[in-house]
C-alpha cells in the first residue's frame, strides 16, 4: 500500500497535526516505543481512529523524507476528505436522487483514481471509502483522477456497513457488483442508489454483500471471467446513468 501523501515527521509536528484537526490517513511509529511523547501521539491517534503501524527503524528510515523522524511519521491525505452529509447535500442541490459509489477495500491507487474520474463523468454525487485496508487520497490517486477529485467528494468512514444502514434510512438501495448477480440490464437503477464495488482480488466482502439489496453482473462474452475493478465500476456507473436519462 502506498505511503504517498503529505508526510509529517517528528514528534512535535505530528502531535500538532493531530491537534489541529488535520486528517491523518496512517501513522508509523517505531516499534517498542513507550516514552511519554509517543504515548501522547498514540492517544491522539486513538481519538481520531487513525490506523497505526508499528515498524522497525529501517522501515521508518525508508519512508522518511527528512531522515529526522524521531520515531514517528504521519501520512496525511493529499486532498481533503468530505463527509457523507456533503455527498447527500450535493444530490439535493442538483435535485437528483442520490447516486453514491461505496468502495470495499480498493487497494490500488490507480484503480481508485480511475473510479473517481469515471464516477464524476457518470454523474455520481460522491464516493465512500473505508479507513482500513484501503488506499486513501494519495498523490497518485489525485493524478489518476485527472482532477475529478476536485469535483466529486470522497468521504472516508470507519465502517461501511454502519454507513449503509444509515443511508438506507435516507431511502437508498444498495447494489453490489458480483459476477453471479442479475444481469445489470434487468435491474432498476433509477431511484436513490449506492453502487458497491469490491476489492481487486476478493470482491465485495461477505458482510457488506449481505447488507446489499441486490447484486448486478456485467454481461461478458470473452474467454476470461473478470474485469478490472475500475472498468466494472465504469460500466455499471454508465448503466445507472443511462437508465436515469442522460
Amino acid at each position: 500500500m502506498s505511503e504517498e501523501g503529505l508526510k509529517i515527521e517528528g514528534r512535535n509536528s505530528v502531535l500538532e497535526a493531530f491537534r489541529s484537526g488535520k486528517i491523518i490517513d496512517r501513522l508509523y511509529v517505531l516499534e517498542r516505543s513507550k516514552d511519554g511523547p509517543i504515548q501522547t501521539i498514540l492517544r491522539e491517534a486513538k481519538k481520531k481512529d487513525t490506523i497505526v503501524n508499528f515498524v522497525s527503524k529501517e522501515r521508518l528510515d525508508q519512508i522518511s523524507d527528512t531522515k529526522k523522524h524521531q520515531g514517528v511519521i504521519a501520512v496525511a491525505a493529499a486532498y481533503e476528505y468530505s463527509s457523507v452529509e456533503d455527498i447527500l447535500q450535493k444530490a439535493k442541490e442538483k435535485g437528483e436522487p442520490p447516486f453514491i459509489l461505496l468502495l470495499d477495500n480498493i487497494e490500488d491507487p490507480h484503480n481508485l483514481g480511475a473510479i473517481i474520474r469515471t464516477a464524476n463523468l457518470a454523474g455520481a454525487h460522491g464516493i465512500i471509502i473505508p479507513k482500513r485496508r484501503a488506499v486513501g487520497l494519495t498523490s497518485t490517486v489525485i493524478k489518476a483522477s485527472a482532477g475529478a477529485v476536485c469535483y466529486t467528494p470522497v468521504a472516508k468512514v470507519t465502517n461501511l456497513n454502519t454507513v449503509m444502514k444509515e443511508l438506507k434510512k435516507e431511502g437508498l438501495w444498495f447494489v453490489c457488483a458480483d459476477m453471479s448477480g442479475t444481469v445489470m440490464y434487468d435491474l432498476d437503477f433509477k431511484g436513490p442508489i449506492g453502487l458497491v464495488i469490491g476489492n481487486e482480488g476478493e470482491g465485495v466482502s461477505k458482510l457488506v454483500k449481505e447488507n446489499c439489496d441486490f447484486s448486478a453482473a456485467v454481461p461478458m462474452k470473452g474467454d476470461i471471467d473478470s474485469l478490472n475493478v475500475s472498468v466494472a465500476a465504469g460500466i455499471l456507473s454508465y448503466e445507472i446513468l443511462r437508465q436515469r436519462g442522460i
